[in-house]
């Protein structure tokens, strides 16, 4: 196909939605259910968000339900558990954007500053500390959920990469 084309195909199919892409994500080819929903939500958050974060609820909240078979009660669950993991990834970004802040205080001025550069470096360890604590404590709540052969379906799924925590 020509790519001079592929614009005003798209805009025939998906309409004049900012973030319609070949996939046409709602619309003529998917209707109103399934793909359409998330596409809607993810405009509503804004461009460029696209619904999901690193281990968000949205995405792999229906790829595990997908792939684990999980039914309605595991699914209201799993969601809770995602949202709090979640939770605390973004406050582990805030305590990123602190330490690299402080580094780079640290190297401004005309002295090395040792106080300040320790003060990051003892943030970033408990940052990351929490963050552990928070996947172990996901792992073991999932864990607890989940039936034996979904539980070998989610080892499987983390061992290929497939998901990643």
């Amino acid at each position: 196909m020509y790519p001079g084309f592929i614009h005003r195909w798209k805009s025939e199919q998906c309409g004049d939605r900012p973030h319609a892409y070949a996939g046409c994500y709602g619309g003529r080819w998917r209707g109103e259910s399934g793909w359409g929903s998330t596409m809607r939500a993810a405009e509503e958050e804004g461009p460029g968000s696209f619904g999901a974060s690193a281990f968000g609820v949205r995405r792999p909240l229906r790829f595990m339900a997908y792939k684990l078979d999980l039914d309605e009660t595991q699914v209201a669950e799993l969601a809770r558990i995602l949202d709090e993991l979640k939770t605390e990834r973004a406050q582990a970004a805030v305590d990123h954007r602190r330490t690299v802040t402080a580094f780079a205080d640290a190297v401004a001025g005309d002295a090395f500053d040792d106080a300040r550069a320790s003060e990051g470096a003892k943030l970033r360890t408990q940052s990351a500390e929490r963050l552990r604590d928070a996947v172990l404590k996901a792992l073991k709540q999932i864990h607890k959920l989940l039936q034996p052969e979904q539980r070998a379906r989610l080892a499987y799924l983390i061992r290929t990469g497939t998901l990643n925590l």
